[in-house]
């Protein structure tokens, strides 16, 4: 029983040791990524049950995922492994200041193999929120569907659904299938969290209040606009409206799951009964931490590590 599902494809990550064009390096660490993966990370060390619903392939990226899951105490009973189709990875180059150049090798891999009926298993007893980013529905048209038809069943079950755009546009044919594709995604979502610039490609508009409106329009409960170091904007389908500060960054380091951090934090936050101006506030504090350290999810912090921070 877990109080989260969340739906996507992990990844093996190889991220390089040395600031040098890709095709130059020759030493790489290796991780476990992905927007759905660092979100349940950061869920599970804030003491959330989570179970991840996915596909991997028969191949050593694939064990190395489960056992990764496992070991940060995330359910991995709903992914399952695929004999014929490998586990999709990246290549990530380090970098001094600004965003890193991420390659990847996804394109038929066994999770854009996934089955929607696959979801029937899913055992809805106890959970209370499920999570889903645009970047599964852009895989394949099962991965599409299978996206759709989970917030659909947590609607049908009266579970509040969250959605992040997560904007890859490199991962879809067409940008104008892209924006249709995802705001009818969104239309399914309680709680809606694109960041400005997504909101530009989106519905053609970088104001913070258009984005939430947008949305709203659409049938979301909350609008919660990310908008960098800023913090966030915030507007409810009942009126209520604010800016939520961001914190302050000593060293960006890696602005990988950044966004994964936001949601974390505002998410963990709604569960715990918090109110929403608390949760962005978290949501800030945590997207803080995230790009403060290597590596996709390795910032996200404990309980005790995000108090001392927000206490600062």
């Amino acid at each position: 029983m877990v109080e989260v599902l969340t739906f996507g494809e992990p990844m093996g990550l190889m991220a390089a040791d040395e600031v040098k064009p890709l095709k130059d390096v020759e030493h790489f660490t290796r991780y476990v990524c992905g927007a759905e993966v660092n979100f349940s990370v950061g869920l599970s060390r804030l003491g959330h049950s989570v179970a991840y619903i996915s596909r991997v392939g028969a191949d050593p990226f694939g064990e190395h995922i489960c056992d990764f899951l496992a070991e940060n105490k995330i359910s991995h009973e709903y992914v399952t492994v695929d004999k014929e189709y490998l586990t999709g990875m990246q290549l990530k180059a380090k970098v001094e200041d600004g965003d890193p150049l991420v390659v990847n090798f996804r394109k038929n891999s066994a999770f854009s193999h996934f089955n929607p009926a696959e979801l029937e298993k899913i055992d809805w007893t106890g959970v209370k929120h499920v999570h889903v980013t645009g970047i599964s529905a852009a895989l394949s048209k099962s991965c599409r569907e299978a996206a759709g038809k989970l917030m659909d069943m947590a609607k049908a079950h009266g579970i509040m659904v969250s959605f992040d755009p997560n904007l890859r546009p490199a991962l879809w044919p067409d940008k104008n299938e892209m924006v249709q594709v995802l705001n009818d995604l969104a239309a399914k979502a309680d709680i809606v969290l694109p960041g400005v610039g997504e909101g530009q490609t989106l519905m053609g508009s970088s104001d913070p209040e258009k984005i939430a409106d947008f949305y709203l329009n659409q049938g979301a409960k909350a609008v919660v606009v990310k908008v960098g170091a800023k913090g966030s904007f915030v507007k409810t389908s009942d009126g209520e409206k604010f800016v939520s500060p961001g914190f302050k960054v000593d060293k960006v380091v890696d602005t990988v799951g950044a966004g994964d951090g936001f949601a974390v934090g505002t998410i963990s936050a709604l569960l715990e009964g918090l109110s929403l101006k608390d949760a962005a506030r978290r949501g800030a504090a945590i997207g803080a931490l995230a790009v403060m350290a290597a590596g996709d999810n390795e910032g996200l912090p404990t309980r005790e590590k995000l108090s001392v921070f927000m206490d600062k």
